[in-house]
């Protein structure tokens, strides 16, 4: 068995604080491999907010004594005083990783993220974004450096912001299609200005193209060549208001050797050229100086 966890100002006691609208109390982590199980059960619950999220696997929850397996993917919430009773097994090779918070706007702030306050249980997918920002906050609350509760509160904001992207387009794509997706994403942001080829991309992952263009515009929203041109010309807005390149040399940064195809396509997009863009920007930025 392997754990790891931190607790606000070393202490272990749960607590509620009304001062701040989010405050993490601790945040942890578990993966059962040899141990033949672990258990939990609090009958008068905690006096704080409990967000579970079984990263691989599958865990017991035991809601009005009835049985519920979760499986990786799915997150369990708990608000203070619910009755908490859960049982991790060695056999099922559990992963889960755990916070609590609290503060005075934490229900307001969970509704605005379109976080279900009933039903304890729901489809997140997996995703080693939500594990890296667990693992950030572990270490925040052990090495207590300087404004950590701040940015533990900004940590735990920015899991319920990936909590509600995923809630909002629902459990439509599998887990590992979300990774593959994930990692697309990644490619093209390190890569929008070198050629790419969405056939050859999508050869590599040994995918069809048109199953890849299909499921990264269920992910995205948007097709891959629409995403690698918006990283582009977004790119090449930057510059054109903060560097002294002219069009070609701003053609060339962002991917096109063709000046004239990258001019007509940031016209195509922003609604005007590059050059006007650069003075109505250069002008903007000039009377805020």
């Amino acid at each position: 068995m392997y754990m790891n966890s931190g607790y606000l100002n070393n202490s272990l006691v749960d607590f509620k604080d009304k001062t701040r609208p989010l405050v993490v109390g601790s945040c942890g982590t578990y993966r059962l491999y040899t141990r033949p199980k672990l258990p939990t059960y609090r009958p008068r619950g905690r006096i704080d907010f409990q967000i579970l999220y079984v990263a691989a696997g599958k865990a017991h929850f035991f809601f009005d004594d009835r049985d519920t397996v979760v499986t990786a993917g799915h997150m369990v919430l708990y608000q203070p005083k619910e009755v908490q009773k859960y049982v991790y097994y060695g056999v099922d090779q559990t992963e889960v990783f755990w916070v609590h918070f609290t503060g005075s706007e934490v229900k307001n702030i969970l509704k605005s993220f379109g976080i279900p306050l009933v039903g304890h249980v729901f489809y997140t997918g997996k995703s080693p974004a939500y594990q890296r920002l667990f693992q950030e906050m572990i270490q925040e609350l052990q090495l207590c450096r300087p404004y950590y509760e701040d940015l533990l509160s900004m940590l735990l904001r920015q899991l319920f912001i990936l909590i509600s992207r995923q809630l909002a387009c629902g459990p439509k794509l599998a887990g590992y299609v979300q990774n593959e997706m994930e990692a697309a994403v990644r490619h093209f942001s390190d890569n929008y200005n070198s050629e790419i080829t969405i056939d050859d991309y999508a050869a590599s992952m040994h995918r069809s193209t048109v199953w890849f263009i299909r499921s990264f515009k269920q992910y995205t929203g948007v097709t891959p060549m629409q995403y690698i041109i918006s990283l582009r010309i977004s790119n090449a807005q930057r510059l054109l208001g903060t560097s002294e390149y002219n069009v070609t040399e701003i053609a060339s940064i962002v991917g096109y050797d063709n000046p004239l195809y990258f001019s007509r396509l940031f016209k195509k997009q922003t609604g005007m050229a590059p050059s006007e863009y650069r003075k109505i920007i250069s002008g903007s930025l000039f009377k805020e100086s």
